[in-house]
């Protein structure tokens, strides 16, 4: 019998090897398991959130909102930017190696030969946490689709769908009607669905449709309007929320997400009341790491996972929206399972010197492509290849002026690699 783990990081590895592939969609083990390990419906409810962008902002304001409301608050979010813990949190709190060692070998015992994938563990682990405290809310964010996405195991008392874009392909289709039906699958059986994508796919629709579902949309059921130093939100006539603060999360399209985020607060308001109050407080005080996040130093640090052809375009949108009077130096890595032409060919134009880099991991794509894609591209600009992130990094800010700005992106991978080492510049 193999030996177990003694710790947080052989554990890692431990459960990175378990099956012949990174990603394998499905719920048949997960349900195997599950009955193995005694794993049961939580006794609170339960708000999954898919989405192709937008997933991770508006987690983190649904754990805020509800963790500054007294309610204890359980949230489940995927990958991490620099140490595994921060996918795992309650309270707001990152779970301890401890708890999460203790976790995987529950799992692991009850497993037997049944084949787990990296993210099938870690989400098992979760729910095997989660079934240990008292909690208020969870909060799950899917990591590939939804529909046969290992925390779609336990049905959702309130789906969220955010933006869908066309990302990994490969696994949910190429167009948005096929992803936003693999989307859709998160949605149950009556349960209530918030989309706050403002164009969602009619696949999406008709699926929450034939689910019985009470469904809330963005511009129809709910809605916001921005004004010069605040904003609004409505719900029909019986909700509203005027003289908003604006959120600490920077962007346009922000607005969608925390709208959605806002519209699941009131559709769960009887069970778990959030105050205006709270909602107020709270707002301009949710940051997610990573999410065109500024670090105000000389040359200006921008840091985003931008790594799809929607983010892309966000972030170039978020970078013409506070520009610097120098030069603009962009530090990024990509993984080779991505759109990397057509994400690249949203930003190019922005940028005035490219410091491109490999990833180390399986799934990471050569310095030496991402220049050849900027060369098709036409990129008439510097462009220098590094073997790593750090390398890239330490070069854009050697060279790098006071006035000019370093923007990191292209994947959790490049910001993670850059923002577990960050003091407060280049």
């Amino acid at each position: 019998m193999t030996e177990t783990p003694g710790d947080l990081a052989g554990w890692l590895d431990f459960i990175s090897v378990q099956h012949i592939s990174e990603i394998e969609l499905g719920l048949d083990r997960l349900r195997q398991v599950a009955i193995l390990l005694g794993l049961r419906p939580f006794n609170c409810p339960l708000i999954t959130v898919a989405g192709t962008n937008g997933k991770g902002s508006s987690i983190t304001a649904l754990e805020s909102f509800y963790t500054h409301a007294g309610y204890h608050t359980a949230c489940y979010t995927s990958p991490h930017l620099i140490v595994f813990n921060e996918r795992i949190r309650i309270d707001g709190i990152f779970v301890a190696d401890k708890e999460l060692c203790a976790a995987f070998a529950d799992v692991n015992s009850a497993r037997a030969n049944i084949p787990l994938t990296y993210f099938e563990f870690a989400t098992l682990a979760a729910f095997v946490i989660f079934l240990q405290h008292e909690l208020d809310v969870i909060l799950l964010e899917v990591g590939l689709g939804g529909r046969l996405d290992a925390t779609n195991l336990f049905p959702a008392d309130v789906a969220l769908i955010t933006s869908i874009g066309i990302d990994h392909t490969a696994w949910l289709g190429n167009n948005r009607e096929a992803i936003g039906a693999e989307k859709a699958g998160i949605i149950h059986e009556g349960k209530i669905v918030v989309i706050s994508d403002p164009e969602p796919p009619q696949s999406l629709l008709r699926i929450a449709h034939e689910k019985g579902s009470k469904i809330f949309s963005l511009h129809q059921d709910y809605r916001y309007e921005i004004k010069a130093t605040d904003w609004c939100w409505q719900q029909g006539e019986k909700a509203v929320l005027s003289a908003l603060p604006l959120p600490g999360l920077f962007g346009m399209a922000q607005f969608n997400n925390l709208a959605g985020v806002l519209m699941c607060l009131a559709a769960l308001q009887k069970q778990l009341p959030v105050y205006d109050e709270t909602i107020r407080n709270v707002l301009p005080t949710i940051k997610v790491k990573g999410r065109f996040q500024v670090v105000v130093a000389k040359p200006l640090l921008i840091l985003d996972v931008a790594h799809n052809p929607d983010s892309m375009e966000l972030l170039t949108e978020n970078l013409k929206g506070q520009p610097v009077s120098g030069k603009t130096h962009a530090v990024v890595a990509m993984l080779k399972d991505k759109d990397i032409y057509e994400s690249l060919s949203r930003i190019y134009p922005s940028i005035d010197y490219w410091y491109v880099a490999g990833l180390t991991v399986s799934r990471g794509e050569s310095a030496e492509y991402l220049k050849a894609v900027l060369k098709k591209l036409g990129a008439n600009t510097p462009i220098s290849s590094f073997e790593t992130v750090e390398q890239a990094w330490k070069q854009a800010c050697w060279l790098a002026e006071e006035k000019d700005r370093v923007v990191v992106f292209g994947s959790f991978h490049t910001v993670g690699g850059i923002i577990g080492g960050l003091s407060s510049s280049c």
